[in-house]
């Protein structure tokens, strides 16, 4: 080898920084003898006595260097004993500090300020104290291992401070047998990245924190804490279904087990032993498959469900019989839903057990022939709601539960007990309505506020609750009453065909009362401009919940009642003959006006099917068309009745023009139905993918533009204008539907959840359709409203391309459209390809296609954080829309009122608008104003909006 090549290898040797010999930072140095000379055994670190330089070569054993720093100390397993340095903190570049397993004592070094600091491995060593900040500035910090050091013993335990939020990349959280005491914070439930949560053997009090509601922790453990002990009821775990290991036994946690335990997929380990739980064990946790379940020492009640668990241990509970899958006595199932109402009390608990309850129950009375004649519960100091499951028990002659604290309502199944004489309900706080007894029994009642005290849901009640005069406008002739759930309320509907009309939520109760004076003036003064009286109408503020704020109003032959105020304000009534009232917020409808107006579900009104069930169209008698979705009874599972509620949850409370208005819904036996207006061009798919089969014409670029600032307004109101902040999680062309004038609006709201504050992402299980989903949701399970912002750029895709968003018979490359469309959508020529064959695209078009183009991608972007709010696609395609308008056989539905126009302008203009005569129209002008023009009594008026 030549000397010139001897010579260039030599300096490539120089220039590799493996190669490079270094020189430890002086105070790193310092830091590691101050750590040996520290030790009572420093020779187990067999570090070597005439190098004086730990980052080498050759580097100390157990540490590690970037460059000349200290980056890692790893003496972890070495039974090393003495103290630590309290200057540690002082290694910038430290990164992993791993020193569990040894015997190390005395107190702990803060840590404060190692922003680089990912992993710190403390646990099993004897440190008796730490630092107040000893968490700040951990700004990396993903692992804390503290377990098993007896800490802060002389000032009777510790708790986490609030500068451990300064760690928002924690994941796992160990601090098992630390003396920990008091009470969890709250600002654990704000940590997101936090999955692994291990606080077991410490003096935890109080209860689970409820911030940790839909956390994304797969490890909670809990268990066997010291003193006061963890309490309260276990309903926040129930949401957090990433849990695949959850331990709580060896607490005070009582109440019982969540419904919906069964969420918790996921999950594989769960420990309940030795707390307070009482009830029924739910069937949706024998359905869980896991590998070990532990019930024993509780207070469960009822049978032993068939349990999917690879293992699984319940004993020293109260189960009513000693086989798993058995079902109690039907009278022992009635009573443990009486029980549940009142909330389990202890007294009555520790009595009820076995599967008799003539047995010496108490407070239970049995008539000759062993069946339960009568409850007998005076003065128990008991707590609740009365449970229509007592109406099983036929053989009931007497119900004595006076001198309580029982509220909510008198189920109106009640009223089937033939053989009940007397009901003692006095001194409670039962609400009205009192149903009424076919057998002529009239309750004691005295004593009970809101019924004696005309209250604003009923008549007032007299002596021994007798049922107030005719004007019982909030009652329920029929025997139905409210029942102690607002989201399951019966209503009896009246002997006319109409049905209740919704108009939108409003702020409060003077906006509502502000508002009834132009719409009874409208609708009943003006007949004869070709208005027909609706049989009731029920108007509801913007939250039905607030008791505080109700307002109802009942028109039927042109007269009116209304009654406004608290639940214990006045009433104000007119008669009313029988017209329909129901509380507000409440849209129950029979089935039977639903069987009339769809002809018993004839299968010529059939729309179409889904997987909640059949969609028939319905036509009312002043010939205003409803679509009807109905349940079929195979798929009434625990899901769909989640959907089916949640889409009567969130359509309660939502109103806007382009939000599929939800007019009412009917429960009754195995019937689960949702009423909505009719949206007679179908689904936006229709016209996209299968206009051909459907002998449809191709939509035109003019009414996608506008579909697409439709549904944008819609989902802009659905994230940032309502009340609260919802995510849809299932938008996608199937759920756009249009009406006769091709304007959209969003349907499908059984997915819809509540959205976090601010940015915080809930995580959910996994819900949707492919080819709409975000990514960060399918992969992570976490939503935040981003999710739906994806959705809709995918939906704007199909609009410019006419190609469905997964589609496996395409080409592989194209056959998952976003993904696809991304890499085509700034290439002109390749995109004006992608265009829609039926769209007739020219230079001038073709702008606006690419403005589409760009928002869509936008919308896609794979980090949420990258995408728009719908508010910033409202403000691209308005201006579009705009341009385009107006259609020549489509009238400018945003043109022609001013809606920031007092109250009774705007009515006058909106009929003007519609060649009404308003020269009888002389209200006095108000600040409050409506967002939209009605279109006619059979539609809603949309939320405060303003769009």
């Amino acid at each position: 080898m030549n000397n010139h090549h001897t010579t260039l290898l030599f300096f490539l040797f120089l220039l590799s920084p493996s190669l490079i010999l270094t020189t430890t930072h002086p105070n790193d140095l310092k830091i590691l003898n101050d750590f040996k000379n520290n030790l009572d055994n420093p020779e187990l670190l067999q570090w070597p006595k005439n190098n004086n330089d730990p980052c080498g070569p050759p580097s100390w054993k157990f540490i590690f260097c970037d460059g000349d720093r200290v980056s890692q100390i790893q003496t972890k397993n070495l039974n090393l004993s003495g103290t630590l340095p309290q200057n540690l903190n002082q290694l910038p570049q430290l990164f992993n500090l791993g020193l569990q397993n040894n015997k190390l004592h005395g107190p702990l070094p803060s840590l404060k300020g190692l922003s680089n600091l990912k992993y710190a491995y403390l646990d099993n060593n004897e440190f008796d104290t730490i630092p107040f900040d000893f968490f700040e500035g951990l700004s990396s910090l993903e692992i804390l291992a503290l377990d098993n050091n007896n800490l802060n013993v002389t000032s009777n335990g510790w708790q986490f401070p609030s500068s451990l939020m300064d760690s928002p990349q924690l994941k796992t959280l160990s601090c098992m047998t630390c003396n920990l005491a008091g009470v969890l914070p709250d600002f654990l439930g704000k940590m997101n990245s936090l999955s692994y949560l291990k606080l077991s053997g410490n003096s935890l009090s109080g209860e689970i924190p409820v911030s940790l509601n839909g956390s994304g922790l797969q490890t909670l453990w809990l268990n066997n804490q010291k003193g006061e002990l963890l309490s309260g009821n276990i309903d926040v775990v129930a949401t957090m279904v990433s849990l695949t290991s959850l331990w709580l036994h060896g607490n005070r946690f009582t109440g019982s087990i969540p419904e919906n335990i069964g969420d918790l997929v996921s999950l594989k380990d769960l420990n309940l032993n030795g707390n307070e739980l009482v009830g029924l064990v739910p069937k949706s946790l024998g359905d869980l498959e896991l590998d070990n379940l532990d019930l024993n020492n509780n207070r469960f009640m009822g049978p032993i469900p068939n349990f999917k668990a690879s293992k699984v241990s319940y004993s020293n509970n109260d189960f009513c019989l000693n086989q798993t899958g058995v079902s109690c006595s039907f009278e022992v199932m009635a009573l443990l839903g009486f029980l549940g109402g009142l909330n389990y009390p202890s007294n009555l608990v520790d009595s009820w057990i076995g599967n008799n309850p003539c047995e010496s129950w108490l407070g239970i009375k049995c008539n000759t022939d062993g069946k339960v004649s009568m409850i007998n519960m005076q003065h128990f100091k008991l707590n609740g709601t009365l449970s229509p499951s007592v109406a099983n028990l036929g053989s009931l002659a007497e119900i004595r539960l006076g001198g309580n604290n029982l509220n909510g309502v008198v189920p109106s199944n009640w009223t089937g007990l033939m053989k009940l004489n007397l009901l003692d309900l006095t001194d409670n706080n039962i609400s009205p309505p009192m149903p009424v007894f076919s057998n002529g029994l009239k309750p004691m009642v005295d004593g009970n506020s809101l019924l004696n005290g005309g209250g604003s849901d009923s008549p007032s009640s007299g002596k021994n609750g007798t049922s107030g005069g005719s004007g019982n406008i909030g009652g329920d002739t029929h025997g139905h009453s409210n029942s102690s759930s607002s989201d399951s309320v019966e209503t009896k509907q009246s002997k006319r065909k109409g049905l209740v009309l919704i108009v939108a939520p409003i702020a409060g109760v003077a906006a509502a009362a502000f508002l009834l004076i132009p719409l009874y003036v409208y609708c009943f003064r003006r007949t004869k401009d070709g208005f027909q009286a609706p049989s009731s109408l029920v108007v509801h503020p913007r939250d039905p919940s607030d008791s505080d704020s109700t307002v109802k109003i009942a028109i039927a032959n042109g007269s009116v009642s209304t009654l406004t105020g608290s639940g214990n304000g006045s009433r104000n009534s007119s008669a009313i003959g029988d017209s329909h009232v129901i509380e507000a917020g409440n849209l129950v409808i029979s089935v039977q006006v639903l069987r009339n107006v769809t002809k018993n579900f004839a299968p010529e009104n059939e729309l179409g099917r889904g997987g909640f069930g059949v969609v028939y169209k319905g036509e009312l008698d002043d010939g205003t068309k409803i679509a009807v979705k109905r349940m079929e009874a195979g798929v009434i599972t625990n899901k769909a009745l989640d959907e089916f509620q949640a889409e009567i949850a969130v359509l309660s409370k939502v109103r806007h023009r382009h939000l599929v208005a939800l007019i009412g819904y009917s429960i009754e036996g195995n019937e689960r139905i949702l009423v909505y207006e009719y949206m007679p061009q179908g689904a936006l798919s229709q016209h996209l993918f299968h206009w051909k089969s459907f002998g449809l014409e191709p939509l035109s670029w003019k009414r996608r533009l506008n579909i697409a600032l439709d549904v944008a307004r819609g989902m802009e109101y659905l994230h940032t204008l309502a009340h609260q902040s919802f995510i849809h999680r299932d938008l996608k062309s199937s759920n756009i539907l249009l009406a006769d004038d091709f304007r959209a609006k969003v349907s499908d709201f059984g997915l819809v959840k509540l959205a976090p504050n601010g940015e915080k992402s809930v995580v959910t299980k996994l819900a949707g359709t492919f080819g709409y989903l975000a990514p960060e949701y399918a992969v992570t399970g976490k939503i935040t409203t981003k999710v739906d912002v994806f959705s809709f750029g995918v939906v704007l895709m199909e609009l410019l391309s006419g190609l469905m968003a997964l589609d496996e018979s395409r080409p592989e490359e194209s056959q998952y459209l976003a993904a696809w469309f991304w890499d085509i959508k700034s290439d002109k020529k390749r995109l004006m390809a992608a265009i829609d064959p039926t769209l007739d695209i020219n230079e001038e078009t073709f702008e606006s296609v690419s403005i589409i183009a760009e928002l869509a991608g936008h919308c896609t972007a794979r980090e949420p954080n990258q995408r728009p709010e719908m508010g910033h696609a409202v403000n691209v395609l308005a201006p579009l829309v705009e341009k385009w308008k107006p259609f020549d056989d489509d009238p400018d539905e945003y043109s022609g009122i001013d809606y920031s126009l007092p109250l009774n302008q705007m009515v006058k203009g909106w009929q003007e608008a519609e060649g009404k005569d308003t020269s009888y129209m002389d209200l006095e002008d108000s600040k409050s104003s409506i967002p939209a023009r009605p279109t006619g009594f059979a539609d809603s008026f949309t939320s405060a909006d303003g769009r």
